[in-house]
Formats: C-alpha cells, structure tokens, sequence
C-alpha cells in the first residue's frame, strides 16, 4: 500500500488551482529538465492515477464541468474518513459490510476538481452503445445472472488473480500506481494491481499476429514532440474495460506529457465502433508525491476465493436436489 495521506494533500493542492484546471492542454516541461541519458523525454517514477472523480459525470451535476473548491475540499474531507470505525457505526450492516476494508487500506486518492474523468463528449458522459453492442451486453448479462458460478471461467478476472485495472486504467479502491521504466527504444509501465507488465516498443515495429489476442492488448509508442503517445489493439474478443463493454476493435490511445517534478500530464481516448456511437477522451493526472512507493502485490498467495465460491455453490445446488 501507498502513503495515502500525503497523496491525498498534494493531489488536492494540484487540483484546487484554478488555472491548472481550466488548463486544456498540458504546459509541456522545459525540454532540456526531464531526459533520459539517450536524449528521450524522461517520464520514469512511481506515479499514481488514483482519485475519486468518477469516470462518468453523475446526473445530478449535468451541465457543470468543474466543482468548487469548497465542493473539493468537503468531498475530500468525507473521503477520507468515509471507513473510519466512528462512521461505519452508522452504517447499516449490509453498507458496512460493502465497504470491505477499514480507512487504512483505502488509496482513493482526492477529487481532481472535475465532475467527471471523461472530457469529451462535454456532457462527461460515455457515448450510447451502438444496437448491436446492447443486445451483447443484454446477452451477457442474462448469462452472468443465469450462470455466476458454473465455473471459475464465470467469475472475474481480477477474483482470478488475472488482471484488475485494464489497459487503459480506471481508478479503483486502492493499487492506483504505475512504474515507468524506460532503456532505449522501448519503455516499460508495470501496474501496482495484480502486477501487469506493459512493454512498449518505440521502434515502429508492426503490431502482433492479428490471430494473437490479449486482454490487455498490444501496444506500440511512438515520440510526438516531449509525449509518448500509446497506441494499443489486439485486445480480446470478450474483452471487457474495467466493467464497461468491448470488442477486438477497441483501440485505445494513450498520451504521456511530463510537466514537472511529480506531475504527468495524461489522457485516453477510446476508439471502438463496435461497441460506441462515438470515440470517447479521458484526463487522469498522474502525480509523484514523495515517498510514494510499490510494494509486492502477490495475488494467489492464500487466495481461496474461487474454491470457496464454486464449493458453496455445488454445496448450495445439492442442498436444492
């Protein structure tokens, strides 16, 4: 776990300024302050994406693009004792048993001051799906209901020790870090959660065998000016991101700016025509606080959930004959 207090202060110090929030484009850093010893733009560290803005813009704040700094300040006031013993005795027992883990293992983060993480359409919204990916989704939700414990292939990736945070990353509950590596021709991004490895060749080389298929695809770099831009496809057929539907057509591309000491300017766009009316854009801020570390995250290590949860299912099923 990660130092969640002084990641809270910083990200909130960052993000109440009201020039850098207005700001829709990133301030590139002096060119000559942040490169490697081979002349590339240097974005190695640790960085964290973690925050609580959601991804889509809640109904209750449409048409409002940012929060006030008295809304930010409260919002990050409430967060951070939202799992403290003294709250959680007001919570009912099923609310209290959704949140899980008590305030220490909570990495939230704090609010980037915007209603939402997707920029464009304005609205902050996802696109409609397409009618086709509806009646995929309508389809696959019928089956989850109808079979969620048929076999471990029915549980989620992340319960199987698989893969969490996707390709591109949606902030979750806590592990919302990334280590930059970077070596000549290619860099390096391992994410905290679950451990995924991405390497990122800047070579040009063409993509994998289109018959290869991952789940977090295939990605390529390339330099545009000081930003590394991502570009990633090849991902599976039933692909999923961060619980939001997919195809093999999603292509995601990411934008790395460096703009100074602790802070990378970073943005997506999803591209998918299969599954959305439209292509989508993200803005997560990456920050370096000091002291921000990675530790070993060993998932299988005395992981008993799917045994327990297909077990007390045939227990159940029996009990039922």
């Amino acid at each position: 776990m990660n130092r969640r207090g002084t990641v809270v202060a910083l990200v909130a110090v960052c993000w109440l300024s009201p020039a850098l929030a207005a700001a829709q484009e990133p301030a590139a850093a002096d060119s000559a302050a942040f490169r490697t010893p081979w002349g590339d733009p240097d974005l190695q560290g640790i960085w964290s994406y973690a925050t609580f803005t959601p991804l889509q813009r809640p109904e209750a704040l449409a048409g409002r693009e940012f929060l006030t700094a008295e809304e930010v300040a409260a919002l990050n006031r409430d967060d951070a004792s939202r799992a403290t013993s003294e709250r959680r005795g007001e919570l009912s027992r099923d609310r209290d048993l959704a949140l899980a883990y008590n305030q220490v293992w909570w990495d939230r983060g704090a609010s980037t001051g915007r209603t939402s993480l997707i920029v464009d359409p304005a609205d902050g919204r996802l696109p409609p799906l397409t009618p086709e990916a509806e009646r995929r989704e309508a389809a696959r939700r019928d089956y989850r209901r109808d079979h969620p414990f048929d076999s471990w292939e029915d549980r989620p990736l992340q319960e199987r020790c698989m893969t969490y945070q996707r390709v591109p990353p949606v902030p979750s509950g806590y592990s919302n870090a990334y280590l930059i590596l970077q070596s000549p021709g290619q860099v390096v991004i391992l994410n905290e959660m679950i451990h995924d490895v991405r390497v990122v060749p800047l070579d040009g080389r063409p993509p994998i065998d289109g018959r290869i298929r991952q789940w977090n695809g295939d990605g390529r770099g390339r330099w545009e000016g000081d930003t590394l831009v991502v570009e990633t496809t090849h991902y599976r057929d039933d692909t999923t991101w961060r619980g939001f539907p997919g195809t093999r057509h999603l292509r995601a591309v990411e934008r790395f700016t460096r703009l100074d000491d602790d802070t990378i300017d970073y943005r997506y766009t999803i591209h998918d025509d299969d599954t959305y009316t439209r292509p989508f854009s993200v803005e997560l801020p990456l920050t370096s606080p000091p002291g921000y570390v990675i530790y070993e995250y060993a998932c299988h290590e005395g992981n008993y959930s799917i045994y327990n949860a297909l077990a007390g299912e045939r227990a159940l099923e029996a009990a039922t004959r």
